[in-house]
């Protein structure tokens, strides 16, 4: 695999989402963020970690410049603020994607097995991603954060946690994610969630990517649910999805509420960055979705057309 440098003068989509690039990204995310141990070539990897977080924001000045011409008025008024942020469930990019009803009505076991294998290998942590997001963040938003990384975890139960659930469905379609056979969308959206929830240069950012995943998720959730529930997955297999179509509706109510709302009222700046952090995990998405259905209908016509 090619060695990444940083690119002062930028490079064009068709390379930042390419193979290469992704899952160079994506392993040193993998390496990067697993405990360790001292060892003895700690400066060399340090030397290492800064030339990546040079190529990863590269690529994420890259989305941010996509996303432009959608934040040129984003209103800064808090409570103005928060209804452009909910409208962003029927407006903003990928959603009401064609992919997802079908998902829930047509898509045969494989083929759902595909989908979800590609997800799960894109998969950043909500949780982990949430507990670096909240550091030194504002009290009110650090609590609502906290309590949100506390469903998470299950509330302090083991079989509750959500993590592990998506273990159970992988184990339901006998998938076994990774990166090399992972499309390079799905990698680029972790890859993102990933570069915008360690970096405290996004932090604001973040928090508007994390919490436009619970403002959009239910009802894909829901839809996905559907699909695994028709081709014969237990409450039990399923439950990862079924839980998230209802429990991030409420999570997002207090998400905007306690978080999104009041750190836009103490400083009007942070909008455009929330917004900024939201357009780039949608439009992430959107590029998933797109390649999800080139794939799973490239020689399927009728099914797309049904769809």
């Amino acid at each position: 695999m090619q060695e990444l440098q940083p690119a002062r003068n930028g490079y064009t989509s068709e390379f930042y989402f390419s193979d290469a690039f992704q899952q160079s990204l994506a392993l040193w995310n993998h390496r990067r963020l697993a405990p360790e141990f001292p060892t003895d070539n700690w400066a060399e990897t340090l030397t290492e970690d800064a030339r990546m977080q040079a190529v990863e924001g590269e690529f994420l000045e890259h989305l941010r410049a996509a996303i432009q011409p959608d934040v040129a008025d984003i209103p800064t008024n808090p409570d103005a603020f928060v209804s452009w942020f909910e409208g962003l469930i029927e407006t903003g990019p990928g959603q009401n994607d064609p992919l997802f009803p079908w998902l829930a009505d047509h898509a045969t076991r494989e083929e759902l097995r595909w989908f979800f294998e590609q997800e799960a290998a894109g998969e950043a942590g909500f949780d982990d991603l949430v507990a670096l997001t909240q550091v030194k963040l504002p009290d009110r938003a650090k609590i609502e954060l906290a309590r949100n990384y506390w469903d998470e975890m299950g509330c302090g139960n083991p079989k509750g946690m959500h993590g592990p659930m998506l273990t159970v469905v992988s184990e339901a379609l006998d998938v076994e994610p990774s990166i090399p056979t992972t499309v390079p969308e799905s990698l680029a959206l972790a890859n993102t969630m990933t570069g915008l929830a360690t970096s405290r240069r996004y932090a604001w950012h973040s928090v508007g990517a994390l919490g436009v995943i619970e403002l959009t998720a239910p009802g894909r959730s829901a839809l996905v649910a559907k699909g695994l529930r028709r081709i014969g997955l237990s409450n039990r297999e399923r439950r990862y999805f079924d839980l998230h179509a209802v429990l991030d509706v409420k999570h997002s109510e207090t998400w905007n509420r306690e978080a999104l709302r009041p750190l836009v009222e103490e400083d009007s700046r942070r909008a455009v960055a929330i917004a900024e952090g939201a357009l780039m995990r949608l439009l992430c998405g959107k590029r998933c979705f797109e390649r999800y259905r080139s794939h799973l209908w490239a020689d399927q016509p009728a099914r797309a057309e049904a769809a």
